[in-house]
């Protein structure tokens, strides 16, 4: 298209050229000729006349060659301004070629290399909408069309990163009851239920445990059909005295590493009850594997918070790890060789988070790592 634009416009400008030439070299050479050869003849007449005493007729002849030379000026004024009117056409050719190159050409060829662009996954090129040119609506549908597939592409590669999150979440958790299971089938197989009630407590735990499994295969299952990117909460008052001693009542089984401080008085929050036990489990369980001390539990109130404390007597988080500890898949440097999946702590913040409390981590001044669960407290009746 561009080249043959300018073709056409050197075309019309040769043309243009070549007759302004023709027209003035032609006539210019024939006048000119007559013109000279009359000229000479008036010259020598009038000198005849002259030297004949015949002035009169002499004065006459030079008007008339006054005026023939006045005529031959205004002759070329007449080429002057055919020059003229061809450097005119000339400069309307060129701004014609100019004005349709740059607002029809050079945006059409932009539009052409966006496409192009396109068409090849690079949607990072953005596409300047531009009033002047008769594309600017194109310009602005092409991209806000850019603009829509990379959102969608963004929301994608979210749907696939939240789907992976959740599925390495549940499949986290799924091990903490499994764990458990397996602590209270080997102290049966080893005949540690002295006797009926230990034994019925036993059974007990084993059943609570294999329905924590079923809930979160469920969450799993739906999870899969629906494709959630986010675990359902099911909020509900839970005094947390008794609700915290069931939970470490199951979680310390025959280890006995678990101590807890009960509160001198009944603190309710609003929370999911499984969901607020996964969290107690992926933190005892975190503090078991890393720390392998003691672990102290305890509860108070803190003005409208209630704060369940976790604290054990380790090695705590290396300063540096600190900011990201519960970050995805994140791992401490002080994790050694223990086997883990940098979920423990990431799933306990993000239950905070959806129970609208805040999980808070701080190392110890004389060892240890204090894990902090606060949430909002109901008003005492």
């Amino acid at each position: 298209m561009k080249l043959k634009l300018t073709a056409a416009a050197s075309f019309f400008a040769a043309v243009m050229i070549a007759l302004t030439a023709y027209f003035i070299i032609s006539g210019r050479n024939s006048s000119d000729r007559d013109a000279r050869g009359e000229q000479a003849v008036t010259v020598s007449e009038i000198s005849r006349l002259y030297q004949s005493g015949r002035n009169e007729e002499a004065d006459a002849l030079t008007e008339e060659l006054r005026q023939e030379l006045i005529e031959t000026s205004d002759k070329s004024r007449s080429e002057n301004m055919a020059y003229v009117y061809c450097g005119v056409s000339l400069a309307v050719i060129a701004a014609v070629f100019c004005y349709v190159y740059f607002a029809v050409l050079r945006p059409f060829d932009k539009m052409k290399r966006f496409a192009e662009e396109i068409a090849r996954g690079n949607f990072e090129l953005p596409l300047n909408y531009e009033r002047s040119n008769y594309f600017g609506s194109f310009t602005w549908a092409f991209d806000s069309m850019r603009r829509e597939i990379t959102k969608a592409r963004r929301c994608e590669r979210e749907a696939i990163e939240n789907n992976k999150t959740v599925i390495a979440t549940l499949s986290h958790d799924i091990k903490t009851p499994i764990a458990s299971i397996r602590v209270y089938a080997e102290a049966l197989e080893a005949n540690l239920d002295s006797g009926a009630e230990k034994r019925q407590k036993y059974i007990s735990v084993l059943m609570r445990k294999c329905d924590e499994v079923a809930n979160l295969t469920n969450d799993l299952f739906l999870h899969s059909l629906a494709d959630l990117d986010k675990l359902k909460m099911n909020p509900e008052p839970l005094e947390l005295t008794g609700f915290l001693s069931d939970v470490i009542d199951e979680l310390s089984g025959e280890q006995g590493d678990i101590r807890f401080q009960k509160p001198e008085e009944s603190i309710t929050v609003n929370g999911d009850r499984s969901r607020l036990a996964q969290l107690c489990g992926n933190l005892v369980n975190n503090a078991r594997k890393y720390a392998k001390t003691a672990i102290d539990i305890s509860v108070v109130r803190e003005g409208e918070d209630a704060v369940i404390s976790f604290r054990d007597y380790g090695k705590g988080i290396p300063d540096e790890d600190m900011p990201f500890i519960t970050d995805k898949f994140y791992r401490g440097h002080n994790c050694g060789s223990e086997q883990g999946s940098g979920l423990g702590l990431y799933i306990a913040g993000y239950i905070c988070t959806q129970l609208g409390g805040e999980l808070r981590l701080k190392n110890c001044e004389d060892g240890g790592l204090l894990a902090e669960v606060r949430l909002s407290a109901q008003k005492q009746g």
